[in-house]
């Protein structure tokens, strides 16, 4: 009994600060480009975000409010959105062409995907999530290619 309420404390807590105004305007302007944006785990074992290009699903775990990493994590997913309205959806999910410099730490996090196409992908997102001004540079990219 003692586990479930643990649990359900973290929940809550998770919870609590969706109100964080950044997370909410991005939510927002992609939920404006048809993307659904769920508040739970994702589907791949031990993501904080995930993106399925074929249903417009992002999946944000709510413990990376926790964290305090969830605007970062969804400025990735937005990324994401953006290349998959670049691709025309149905699944195609094409590189931006950005030409922004990924900064060094961030670097193993996509220097691990072994397929150029999807490393490329992961640059863009990792390289964009980790800029000052992610939230100006991921709704500028929304806006150009989410954009009907």
């Amino acid at each position: 009994m003692k586990f479930v309420l643990i649990l359900s404390s973290s929940w809550l807590l998770a919870q609590a600060p969706v109100a964080d105004p950044q997370f909410q305007a991005l939510k927002h302007q992609l939920e404006q480009s048809q993307f659904k944006v769920l508040l739970a785990p994702p589907p791949q074992r031990g993501a904080y975000g995930a993106l399925n290009p074929q249903t417009r699903t992002i999946w944000i775990d709510p413990l990376s409010f926790d964290l305090g990493i969830a605007v970062p994590v969804l400025v990735h997913e937005a990324v994401h959105a953006a290349q998959t309205c670049k691709g025309k959806g149905k699944g195609n999910i094409a590189p931006l062409g950005l030409t922004l410099e990924p900064l060094v730490y961030a670097q193993p996090f996509w220097l691990r995907y072994g397929d150029i196409h999807r490393k490329d992908l992961e640059r863009e997102a990792f390289t964009v999530q980790t800029q000052e001004n992610r939230l100006d540079l991921v709704s500028g990219l929304l806006r150009q290619y989410c954009t009907k």
